[in-house]
């Protein structure tokens, strides 16, 4: 199981049925954690890592704030139209410290692993090929730092994180798919928050597959 720990300046993880108020989870969903794995190591075919499974666990109390700003509903045409613009309320999370757990162990077999991949790019950037901004969750949201865990697990010796954990009786509902064109094809997955230590990943079984099926 590999960690990866990620830091981003401002952040929205959107919840999916926010329209007029745009809520943010506390934490980027793991379907948000693998686009953004993906996009490190510059693969642009989303299902080719599928059934890997990913846990993002939230390593601090990031500020919540929330900001005016012109949000695209498409109404009209042409898209630009400016009868597609509107003003809508938005969350953000601003100094964000995640540490996403990877298992590759029930990927499809297809070449190498998603875990090998990103250990690649994080060890030898030159031996990948990607482009565009690297961020996660919306676009404009871009990361600051990426580090292999061990890295600077030591910042974090004595502390606990809150991590999105499955469990059948859990309160907390993300999603481990999402269908870009409609919703029809999203899938989730239910869990809890959990405050788990931070020198050894959680079983293996807890963590959201990510499956469109």
């Amino acid at each position: 199981m590999l960690g990866v720990f990620v830091s981003v300046p401002v952040a929205c993880f959107r919840k999916g049925l926010a329209r007029e108020y745009l809520e943010t989870e506390q934490l980027p969903p793991p379907a948000t954690c693998y686009g953004f794995l993906l996009s490190l190591i510059g693969e642009t075919n989303r299902r080719r890592h599928i059934g890997c499974r990913i846990a993002p666990v939230l390593l601090n109390r990031p500020p919540l704030s929330v900001v005016l700003r012109t949000v695209w509903r498409i109404k009209k045409l042409p898209l630009g139209s400016g009868g597609n613009t509107r003003p809508d309320y938005q969350q953000l999370l601003t100094n964000v410290e995640l540490l996403i757990w990877l298992d590759s162990t029930e990927e499809q077999p297809n070449g190498a692993k998603l875990e090998e991949r990103v250990q690649l790019a994080l060890t030898r950037p030159t031996a990948i090929s990607r482009f565009g901004g690297l961020c996660i969750g919306e676009s404009t949201h871009l990361v600051d730092q990426v580090w292999l865990w061990e890295r600077v697990q030591s910042r974090y010796v004595h502390e606990q994180g809150r991590a999105f954990l499955l469990h059948e009786r859990g309160q907390l509902t993300l999603p481990v798919w999402v269908d870009h064109v409609g919703s029809a094809g999203t899938r989730y997955a239910t869990g809890r928050l959990e405050k788990i230590p931070l020198n050894a990943p959680p079983a293996r079984e807890r963590l959201p597959r990510i499956d469109p099926q």
